[in-house]
């Protein structure tokens, strides 16, 4: 649901809904959370279901489904039908309504894409993803038990297993994290913790040094921007060093910023 999937929703009325292809691959985040990003309703086809379907087929299906269905709205690459052989000068003969062809969307000269978005996030390039998916990327998971070593020898943190969301670059990031409805600015590390135990985790520190809240099950983490790469430290003191500097720089970032 990023910036050129919403200049498609613009051209629908009060009517409209928005099908989603479940394709089960190259996903940023579970098909779920993208009721978040618009007030239409959502209907999901898995690929699997309907990937055997000819043009003509899957058209009938959506008339079926969708008996008032008067207009079609794609983007200028859309294909569909069996082995995607159907392209978007074929909707518009198949079709008997009005179909409408949205151009390629462009920002600051990027063509935007969910495949953009996900190389940023890989390459830890927040400020980009964020710019071309119209708000800040964020990731949900459950609350979990960490090594137990953060408030003993570091900084208290949240330790938090993620599923299905794509997961950013490992570092050190900006970031603002939501327990139970509340939001609190925060510094998050993604990565294996190299100078510990070498295990992959999503740990998360809240600034605010008064919180004292019970953690929730379900935890969002909201990013803003990298600090840093993941790095290896030969002894505690140097990492822990390290993580009060990482968190002056978070403070004196969100000291620049209100943030909604």
């Amino acid at each position: 649901m990023h910036l050129a999937h919403q200049q498609l929703f613009k051209k629908l009325d009060k009517n409209g809904a928005i099908v989603v292809i479940c394709t089960g691959y190259a996903n940023l985040s579970p098909y779920v959370n993208r009721a978040e990003h618009t007030n239409f309703p959502l209907f999901y086809y898995p690929l699997e279901n309907i990937k055997h379907l000819t043009g003509e087929e899957f058209l009938n299906l959506l008339k079926e489904e969708f008996p008032n269905l008067k207009k079609i709205v794609v983007g200028y690459d859309f294909h569909f039908g069996t082995k995607a052989a159907y392209s978007t000068d074929d909707l518009k003969e198949l079709f008997n309504g009005e179909v409408e062809i949205v151009d390629e969307y462009k920002l600051d000269g990027i063509a935007i894409h969910s495949r953009v978005i996900r190389s940023f996030l890989r390459e830890g390039k927040l400020d980009e993803a964020n710019k071309i998916l119209g708000y800040n990327y964020a990731i949900k998971g459950t609350h979990i038990k960490g090594q137990g070593l953060g408030a003993k020898q570091f900084v208290p943190t949240i330790n938090i297993n993620v599923e299905e969301f794509l997961i950013p670059q490992e570092g050190i990031y900006i970031t603002q994290t939501t327990i139970s409805g509340k939001s609190y600015k925060s510094v998050s590390f993604i990565g294996h913790r190299a100078t510990t135990d070498g295990k992959f985790a999503v740990e998360t520190h809240i600034l605010d040094e008064s919180f004292n809240e019970e953690i929730a099950i379900t935890i969002s983490i909201e990013f803003f921007k990298k600090i840093r790469d993941n790095k290896k430290f030969e002894q505690y003191v140097d990492l822990k060093r390290q993580i009060l500097t990482d968190i002056q720089q978070a403070n004196k970032w969100f000291e620049k910023r209100e943030i909604k």
